[in-house]
């Protein structure tokens, strides 16, 4: 890892670092293939990948009564954790749940109502690994929308694991089935056998995970297509190098596709945070994933002329996470419009919204976030407005509709407004 000056980079490195995809291409026509015949051969299929892509050959797809009893599994710590965190989950997603309401313009009676969907599908990234975190992120949301019935799947393996399904059991889910990867979006979209089918498909996983997502996309609605992680830290002089060091290692642990980012104006900084990343590079924890993130062509430490084209080099990243570690926070944030989820000040970790302090961690990737937002309760709701007008309300507004329904050439939606007043 080197600093390398933004007003040094390329047409090539820019692209890199501002056209980020999940590369979800090279996998699509395996997908689709995948997706084809789980929607063809339902529970049979499903059995055959997981054999072939997981290794495990899978009895009773249905796990619903493991999660239940999965807690009995989990050392009481572990279980004390995840439950504290999804109480501030829960806490932070009941803040979004909106409000029905109706009011009267001039005898024009209008509003909007709120209704959540009715059946949902998370995936939950697992297998032998241990995700209870993507597991709340997931299904509280929706529980807290209302949703009637919140459906999981979660990779294979000979023994589940217990965290996951204790997770996947405490935030609320309906039913729970032992599938993964590209086969266990098109069981969700589809149904099986065994599977219900559901109206909307949300979740993080791999590119496989994701690629199934956009080929389901249109027969089922899903959150969006995210790639893979990201970090960007906005830092100024007053930052400690240490500190904006383990954000960047912390969020290359996550695949070797990660991207991490620090810039700042101040040249100290840059070559502080290079040199404490380098020197602790070789003690760290899946050595070889760090370094693969770090030698990334999205990842780097960068150096701004100053903090205005810093903002200005984050604005045009749109991280998923932003880390802004400077001595005013609050005015750097509020030059900056695209971020999935935004952490400020030097005591608030990325570590902290993956995990516990409440906020949701399935966030748009890839720059996604200069168009929408993170998974919320509103993820899982639909709106329907609603109004009523008097008979003065109609009339004062005849005019301009048969006006503009004849200009549209529809006279039938004139007449049905002349009819009213002869």
């Amino acid at each position: 890892m080197e600093v390398r000056e933004i007003e040094g980079l390329g047409p090539a490195e820019r692209a890199a670092l501002f056209e980020r995809d999940a590369g979800i291409e090279a996998v699509r026509e395996d997908v689709r293939d995948i997706v084809d015949r789980v929607r063809d051969e339902g529970d049979v299929a499903i059995r055959e990948f997981c054999r072939e892509f997981d290794g495990v050959e899978v009895g009773n797809l249905d796990v619903t009564d493991a999660a239940e009893r999965a807690h009995e599994s989990v050392d009481d710590d572990l279980l004390s954790a995840i439950r504290a965190a999804a109480e501030n989950v829960r806490e932070f997603h009941e803040r979004q749940l909106p409000a029905d309401w109706r009011e009267d313009f001039d005898g024009r009676e209008l509003g909007r109502r709120f209704r959540p969907l009715d059946r949902v599908g998370v995936y939950v990234p697992g297998g032998t690994a241990a995700y209870p975190s993507s597991a709340l992120m997931g299904i509280v949301p929706a529980t807290v929308a209302g949703v009637d019935h919140v459906v999981v799947t979660t990779p294979p393996a000979e023994e589940l694991n217990p965290a996951t399904l204790a997770a996947v059991h405490e935030a609320g889910a309906d039913a729970v089935y032992s599938v993964g990867g590209a086969q266990a979006v098109a069981a969700m979209a589809y149904g099986t056998e065994t599977v219900t089918p559901v109206g909307k498909v949300v979740g993080p996983g791999n590119r496989w995970v994701t690629a199934a997502k956009a080929e389901v996309r249109g027969d089922v609605d899903i959150d969006f297509l995210a790639g893979p992680s990201e970090v960007l830290v906005l830092a100024d002089g007053t930052a400690d190098p240490t500190f904006v060091a383990a954000d960047l290692l912390a969020q290359a642990e996550h695949d070797d596709h990660a991207s991490v980012v620090a810039v700042t104006a101040d040249p100290d900084l840059a070559e502080a945070v290079v040199d404490e990343v380098e020197r602790r590079l070789p003690d760290v924890a899946r050595r070889e994933t760090v370094e693969a993130a770090l030698d990334n062509d999205a990842s780097g430490v960068f150096l701004a002329r100053s903090m205005s084209e810093a903002v200005l080099f984050a604005e045009e990243y749109a991280a998923e996470h932003l880390s802004i570690q400077a001595d005013d926070d609050e005015a750097l944030l509020d030059r900056i419009d695209s971020a999935g989820s935004v952490f400020l000040g030097p005591y608030t970790p990325v570590a902290a919204g993956d995990y516990a302090s409440g906020t949701n961690h399935v966030l748009p990737t890839g720059g996604g976030a200069r168009r929408f937002g993170g998974l919320s309760v509103e993820t899982f709701l639909r709106s329907t407005t609603v109004q009523r007008l008097d008979r003065d309300a109609l009339e004062g507004l005849s005019g301009t509709i048969t006006t503009l329904a004849e200009a549209e050439g529809l006279d039938g939606h004139a007449e049905s407004v002349r009819r009213r007043f002869e």
